[in-house]
């Protein structure tokens, strides 16, 4: 088994709360790509996380909870902005995120900041999220999609309030279009969905993506699972476990860390009915996160996922 690389950003989460009846905000590593970096490791899986990170104490800590959780940083540069924050608030288990920080810490990766070796070595390259925004990381992302040797893995996790108006979220959708084309598998959720391709459901979205190029598309859709559509078959719907949800926060990410995980483990399946088991497994990750608060310290092992659902 080889190493998955995770390109994107790395912040800090200032989650909504309360405290002796005092409303607080506690501090929480995440990011949507930090969180899948994490997963992988904590699933069995070998990964690198490949961003920037602040000059601050912040990006130090954060640099410190990869490393202590296992994650490779040799890739990960320090950036002289301040770390980005990220507060959270929520409507029951879904966060809504809003972020502060200009420039944004995670976005001053560039193309030349790239570990050559390291990208051309990895079984997987995951690319994807909020850095995608910025031309630099764009850039960088772009280049290391060239240079992949293995699978290629995207997931576009759309934030709505980093997209300025109209013009905005067509480019978003141009590059959306632009990474799926070549992607082994591509990850979205039904939020982003609704984002980038309005109107449409969520099967004819998984349908289009595939028919642009990517190998497997799964669209996650909250405690009802998942739609995937995987070879020539058509979309079909993966059940999700039933659970008792808090907290929404890195569940997306989860399912996306199983994927690659598993997909280091035994590479890709041959046929959509090793996909359908592949997604039940990631989205019983997702369940046991929903029920801890966090995300990236939410991520579960495996042994933690069979004991819980008895599988």
């Amino acid at each position: 088994m080889g190493y998955a690389v995770v390109l994107g950003e790395a912040l800090v989460d200032l989650l909504d709360g309360e405290l002796d009846g005092e409303r607080v905000y506690r501090q929480a590593i995440g990011g949507g790509p930090l969180n899948v970096a994490v997963g992988v490791a904590r699933l069995g899986g070998a990964a690198q996380f490949v961003g920037s990170l602040g000059d601050d104490a912040l990006g130090g800590r954060i640099r410190a909870f990869l490393t202590a959780a296992d994650v490779g940083v040799a890739g990960a540069i320090t950036a002289p902005a301040p770390t980005t924050l990220a507060v959270v608030t929520y409507t029951g288990p879904e966060p809504d995120f809003r972020f502060y920080g200009e420039p944004p810490s995670y976005g001053l990766l560039g193309p030349d900041d790239l570990d050559l070796a390291l990208l051309e070595g990895a079984d997987v390259l995951y690319c994807g999220s909020i850095v995608l925004l910025q031309p630099d990381t764009l850039a960088a992302a772009r280049r290391a999609w060239s240079l992949a040797a293995g699978l290629r893995v995207f997931d576009p996790n759309v934030r709505a309030r980093l997209l300025n108006g109209p013009a905005a979220l067509e480019g978003l959708r141009e590059v959306v279009a632009e990474f799926a084309a070549s992607a082994n598998l591509v990850k979205l959720s039904a939020a982003d969905a609704v984002l980038l391709y309005p109107g449409e459901p969520v099967e004819g979205v998984a349908a289009y993506l595939r028919e642009l190029g990517a190998g497997t598309v799964v669209v996650t859709i909250g405690a009802a699972g998942a739609v995937l559509a995987a070879a020539e078959a058509d979309p079909v719907r993966v059940p999700a476990p039933k659970v008792n949800a808090i907290d929404a926060t890195g569940a997306g990410d989860s399912v996306m860390a199983a994927l690659i995980a598993d997909l280091l483990l035994d590479g890709e399946p041959e046929d959509p009915t090793g996909w359908a088991d592949r997604v039940a497994f990631a989205l019983r990750v997702a369940g046991l996160v929903c029920e801890s608060p966090g995300g990236a310290t939410a991520m579960p092992t495996r042994a933690a996922v069979q004991n819980r659902f008895n599988t």
